[in-house]
């Protein structure tokens, strides 16, 4: 578990004036080590004290041949659409396996939710021709509809094995022929648990994020839900309803479902309680 030193911790309040809105916070981040830099970067420079509990590891699928054939064939599908970073890495990494790059299927259109993922597209060298307003599954489908007729479009849906069904299934009450594959697994990651149930006990910790569902359910399965009064920030309404499932209650939620979004409602909630 990686802590910084930015403040005192939980028992410490920010100083009214501070440039820095989160001084004097101790912080959680439960997203996956190699994703979080940039948050945890951006809450230190707000004067965050950060400890890193990532609570899910990223690995491949329990069954990556069939992943392997469905890039083999990637040339019989209209649209990809990409939900996460993760997603698109594994895409591409599995695409180069088969000797192929992004200019070989330039005839393939790209969906992506959220501006991570299309950004995560644009370092592979592709472009997002589709990026709903709305970071959520759901929208993707009324998205699509508006860009091109769905009956009979073939989509390929690579993801996380523990994907919710709700847009393939949305996507076949439209008539698409969608392919959903898992690109890779979450599993929990709970080697810091003990020293975060001490943290948590001893009412040292100010803030619990969380970014995705996942992270929320493995996070309750090492530690619990007595989290003192420590509050919970989400990066949308999935994940909120996730943790609100589990027993959880969430104070702050992202008004953009990414994470600057989560961090910019995390400084506004701060900045409102030091005024």
């Amino acid at each position: 578990m990686r802590t910084t030193d930015q403040a005192g911790g939980a028992e410490s309040s920010p100083s009214l004036g501070t440039k820095q809105p989160l001084a004097g916070r101790r912080v959680i981040v439960t997203r996956p080590r190699a994703q979080a830099a940039e948050f945890v970067n951006t809450l230190e420079t707000s004067g965050a004290e950060v400890i890193e509990f990532p609570t899910i590891r990223i690995i491949d699928p329990e069954k990556p041949e069939e992943f392997h054939a469905a890039v083999l064939g990637v040339d019989g599908f209209d649209w990809i659409v990409f939900t996460s970073v993760n997603g698109v890495e594994r895409f591409w990494r599995e695409l180069r396996r088969t000797g192929r790059d992004t200019e070989s299927i330039a005839g393939i259109s790209f969906c992506a939710i959220g501006p991570a993922t299309a950004a995560a597209i644009g370092r592979e060298g592709g472009v997002a021709e589709l990026m709903p307003e709305e970071y959520v599954a759901e929208a993707v489908v009324e998205a699509l509809s508006a860009r091109s007729e769905l009956r009979g479009a073939r989509i390929l849906l690579p993801r996380a094995a523990e994907a919710r069904s709700v847009l393939p299934d949305s996507l076949r009450e439209r008539g698409a022929e969608v392919v959903e594959v898992a690109a890779y697994q979450s599993v929990p990651d709970a080697a810091e648990a003990n020293t975060v149930r001490v943290l948590l006990d001893r009412r040292q910790v100010d803030l619990i994020t969380f970014t995705a569902s996942s992270t929320v359910r493995n996070f309750v399965d090492a530690v619990g839900i007595d989290i003192g009064d420590a509050l919970v920030a989400s990066i949308g309404p999935i994940t909120t309803a996730t943790a609100r499932d589990a027993g959880l209650s969430v104070q702050i939620e992202a008004a953009e479902y990414t994470v600057p979004g989560l961090m910019a409602a995390i400084v506004r909630h701060y900045a409102g309680a030091r005024g």
